[in-house]
Order: C-alpha cells, then sequence, then structure tokens
C-alpha cells in the first residue's frame, strides 16, 4: 500500500429553500455575466490584431511578416479582474458601473469565472497549435441564459473556512448560509474529523429541477500497488460494447445480476421516450416568453435529468465491478463522434437513410461507449488493476476466436459468428470480445501480469520503455499455448508494432511433418525447423 493524496470530488443533491433556490441562480448569473465580460476582453483584443493584421496586407505586406509584427496581448484574469474593480461601481453607496450589484455575490463567483475564461482560451490556442490532445476546441463561446448550465465555484480559504459541514445533512457555502442535503455526506464528515480531507472548493451547479454541489477535496488515501488474490485470480476481461446487449464479456462475470457473458442494455432514453415526447409537443405549443413555455421546459429538463441520473449510477456500478474484480480490463478505441455523425450530407450532395442512422445513433449515445471507457481509466488507476485498448481499425467481430481466420461477408445482421474454418459458433459480441481480450495493448509503461489460465486471456506485456518488441509478444502468445496463425493475427492488429518489424515474425512453418502435430504449427515449405524457429524467437 502507498499513501497518496488525490483530488476527490463528493457529490450532494441539495434540498434549497425557495430563497436559497434564488440566490443560487443570482450567482449562476453572476458567474455567467463574469465569463462572458472576460471572454468580450479577449476576443476585442483578437479582433483588433486581426484587423492590423489585414490592413497590413492590404499595403502588401507579406502575412507571414505582418502576424510577426503585429503584437497585441489578449488580457489575463490579473488585468481583467483589477479594470473590473475599478469599473463594476456599487449600488450601496450610489456609485454607477458596469455591475454595481457584485456586492450582493461572492466575489469568488466572479474570480473562478475569469479563471474559465482564461481556460477556454488557452485550450482553443492549444488546439489549433498542436498542444492538445483529443478532439478539436473550437473558438470560445458566450453563455446564453437558458441555454447553458447554471454553475458556479467557490473555492475553500483554508485560512478562514467557508466552506464546511456544519452536519452530516447541512452544507454551509459563504454567503449562502447552511443548505440542506438530500444525501448524507457521514463519509466525508468521518474523512475530514480524521485529517483524511481537506475541502478545496465547491461546485453548485443545476441539472433539471435539482441542485448539485460538487465538493472538491484533498483526499490521502491507500491505493494497492499490486492486483489482489481475486483480481490476479480472474486475469483478463475483453468488453465489446453494443446496443443490443451492453457488454459482451470474453468470460463469465457478475455484474450485478448473476454471472453472465452478456450484460443487457437497459435503455433508459427508449423508456422515458413516450413521456418526452408528450413534454417536448407540449413544449413546443407554448408561446415564447409565456410562463407556460418556462414550466414545459422545466418538464422536459426533469425527464432529461432522471435519464442521466439512472444512466450514471448504473454505469458507475458496472465499472465498479470490472475494476475491482479484474487485473486487466481490456477495451475497444471507438471513434463514437464518428459512429454516431449525421447522415444528412450536403445540399450539393444529400444523404442517404437519413432517419434510419438517427434512430441508430440515439441508442448508440443511450449506450455511452465513451463514458464507460473515461471511468474505466481512472477507476483501474483506484483499484490496482489495468486498462488495455484494443486497435480501432482490429475487425475484433470478423476474426475467429479459436483459430484467427478471418470471414470479411460478416454483415451486421449475423449474430451469430459461424467459422468455416475451425467450425466454431457463438455469438458475434461474444467472440469479439475474447478478440479484444487477447489483442488489447496495455499502455505504455505498464507490464501486465496474472493473467488467467484461459489462453484467450493472454494480454501483451508491454515493456518498461513503452516499445513494443516482436518476438517477446511472439513468445508471450506462444508460450500461453496460442497457434502460430493466432499470434500472428494478434500482433498484426497492434499499432505499436512498425511494419518493418511485423515482416519479421516468424512463419508457421514446419519443415518435419511429424512435428507438426506436436507443435501445432502447419506444414509449410520453408527453410526452418521447429528447433530453428524456436531457438531464433529465443534469440
Amino acid at each position: 500500500m502507498a499513501r497518496r493524496e488525490v483530488l476527490k470530488a463528493f457529490r450532494f443533491t441539495l434540498d434549497p429553500t425557495r430563497a436559497q433556490e434564488t440566490e443560487l441562480r443570482r450567482y449562476a448569473g453572476a458567474a455567467r455575466w463574469a465569463f462572458n465580460h472576460a471572454l468580450a476582453a479577449k476576443v476585442a483584443a483578437h479582433q483588433e490584431r486581426k484587423q492590423r493584421i489585414a490592413a497590413l496586407i492590404g499595403g502588401g505586406l507579406a502575412e507571414e511578416a505582418a502576424r510577426k509584427q503585429i503584437k497585441v496581448s489578449v488580457l489575463g484574469k490579473g488585468v481583467i479582474q483589477k479594470a473590473w474593480v475599478r469599473a463594476r461601481g456599487s449600488s450601496r453607496n450610489g456609485a454607477e458601473g458596469i455591475c454595481p450589484w457584485s456586492h450582493e455575490v461572492n466575489n469568488y463567483c466572479f474570480q473562478s469565472a475569469f479563471d474559465d475564461a482564461d481556460a477556454a482560451w488557452k485550450n482553443w490556442l492549444d488546439s489549433i497549435t498542436g498542444k492538445r490532445v483529443g478532439r478539436w476546441v473550437g473558438y470560445p463561446r458566450f453563455k446564453k441564459k437558458g441555454r447553458t448550465r447554471d454553475s458556479f465555484r467557490i473555492p475553500h480559504n483554508v485560512n478562514k473556512p467557508g466552506i464546511r459541514l456544519v452536519t452530516h445533512r447541512r452544507l454551509r457555502i459563504p454567503k449562502l448560509g447552511e443548505v440542506r442535503l438530500h444525501d448524507s455526506a457521514r463519509r466525508l464528515v468521518r474523512l475530514i474529523k480524521c485529517g483524511q480531507a481537506v475541502v478545496r472548493s465547491v461546485t453548485v451547479s443545476r441539472g433539471g429541477h435539482r441542485w448539485y454541489a460538487s465538493v472538491l477535496c484533498k483526499v490521502t488515501v491507500e491505493l494497492p500497488d499490486k492486483p489482489t488474490r481475486r483480481q490476479a485470480a480472474a486475469g483478463t476481461i475483453g468488453l465489446d460494447l453494443g446496443v443490443t446487449h451492453l457488454i459482451a464479456l470474453s468470460q463469465p462475470a457478475d455484474l450485478g445480476k448473476g454471472p453472465t457473458q452478456l450484460l443487457d442494455n437497459p435503455r433508459y432514453l427508449r423508456a422515458t421516450t413516450k413521456r418526452l415526447r408528450r413534454a417536448q409537443q407540449a413544449l413546443s405549443r407554448t408561446q415564447k416568453g409565456s410562463t407556460r413555455r418556462e414550466k414545459a421546459k422545466r418538464r422536459v429538463a426533469r425527464l432529461h435529468n432522471q435519464v442521466a441520473a439512472r444512466r450514471a449510477t448504473f454505469l458507475h456500478g458496472v465499472t465498479k465491478r470490472l475494476a475491482t474484480g479484474f487485473h486487466i480490463v481490456a477495451v475497444e478505441d471507438l471513434n463514437v463522434a464518428g459512429m454516431t455523425r449525421s447522415a444528412r450530407g450536403t445540399v450539393q450532395n444529400p444523404g442517404r437513410k437519413v432517419r434510419q442512422k438517427a434512430g441508430l445513433n440515439r441508442p448508440i449515445l443511450d449506450a455511452s461507449p465513451a463514458e464507460i471507457r473515461r471511468q474505466l481509466q481512472h477507476k483501474t488507476s483506484w483499484y490496482s488493476s489495468t486498462i488495455a485498448v484494443a486497435d480501432r481499425w482490429f475487425p475484433s467481430s470478423k476474426t475467429c476466436s479459436a483459430c484467427g481466420r478471418q470471414n470479411p461477408r460478416l454483415t451486421l445482421a449475423d449474430r451469430v459468428s459461424t467459422c468455416s474454418s475451425c467450425g466454431l459458433t457463438m455469438n458475434r459480441d461474444i467472440n469479439a470480445a475474447r478478440n479484444i481480450a487477447v489483442c488489447a495493448v496495455a499502455r505504455p509503461g505498464v507490464q501486465p501480469t496474472g493473467a488467467g489460465s484461459d489462453p484467450r486471456n493472454v494480454n501483451v506485456k508491454a515493456p518498461a520503455t513503452g516499445a513494443f518488441t516482436t518476438m517477446a509478444i511472439f513468445q508471450s502468445l506462444s508460450a500461453h499455448g496460442l497457434s502460430t496463425d493466432r499470434a500472428n493475427a494478434s500482433i498484426m492488429s497492434i499499432p505499436g508494432v512498425m511494419p518493418r518489424a511485423r515482416s519479421s515474425i516468424p512463419a508457421p512453418a514446419c519443415a518435419i511433418p511429424a512435428r507438426s502435430a506436436t507443435c501445432g504449427l502447419r506444414p509449410r515449405a520453408c527453410r526452418s525447423s521447429c528447433t530453428s524457429l524456436t531457438s531464433r524467437a529465443a534469440s
């Protein structure tokens, strides 16, 4: 066990009074105003730079030289906050300004919003310059009331504690007072009393008709440095995410409803579709700006919030059982944004079967495959397990998990996979999960160990340097009983192995037919026998 300090957020459902709810909305509005104020200053400086560059280019200067010549600094939080303090005014002494009501709201709401504006601007700059990985981040946009999520953040002052749990059912927020909690905060209260948790900040947000408080704490925890006996005995499990069945497992596991290999998709959105459709139809018939429209909007938001809460509760329970029950959890590298992209096309090139594609996108998003992987990524680090990721282009469903033969004619309508080579017949999702368990590659620098006795539950071991050695991978797979064809198919799907290294994979050859029955290699014309092949692999 290693004692470490980690940041953990404890989320509670608030039960405010009507007066407190009004104050919460005022705080959220102040944070939204501060974000827009800071972003407007940044956009103005950026537009000024673009205009000056355009003027130089119109005068005959090259674009690259013009960009180097014009230097306009984008204002940061420090400059914006100082200018805001001078110009804000105050309604208490009659001083006019841009926000004379600022004294009614905690000052930290404005400072946190200024920090958020800096982060949004930095994320955009890092994205266009290539410093930020992941999805492309667009130009920062202003927050509009009714369109963005109502939220605000207040940091905690350790010297003058303003955020604290008065009891296990009451949370004190500066200037707001004590707010009652729907949930029990006994666990966090015990950690704070024992000195194992220190409050850093609180973020209050609204979802549907509920208000939530996420208390961020620095918690001292004991993280295990090796897997438990139960995890080591269970070994590796492969996950194939789908729509009909949410998760297909490479081996039976208990995820809350007994041992199974196919976890049914609860489809929370489809269960609420009828009520949601009626609520949205009622919303569309109301007049904009009316009281009835606001009431209809709250009803729709409440239904969406219920669906999101049920889905999150279910996924958290599943991912925790996977992270605590197995040493290695193998998943796919799915491009969810590409899978759920609209098929409507353009005016010049219109799409086909747009409604059918939209009907498929809805259950895919309801299954939340990206959320499952996100939860596994941080939970495996808590519970001494490892997450392994299979290559995005690996044909897990079309590859036989027994012999490695691929069936390119397999379609989505074929729910049962039948191999024409070895005769294996099983559910296509379970077959894909077993392939993912074999071919998933652990994160660089992590050496998974303790795989189960089943050869299909073997995971490729990654060296400490992060580079994958072809011979080491081949020996690891062969030592666990996989055939050479199956080992070659697994290695060819590993993105960490370069094409030149792939060509050095020993061919499945055996010059002596009598030995082929012993070693499992197919007799082919080659220049080496089993002995020479083993000696080359060992070298």
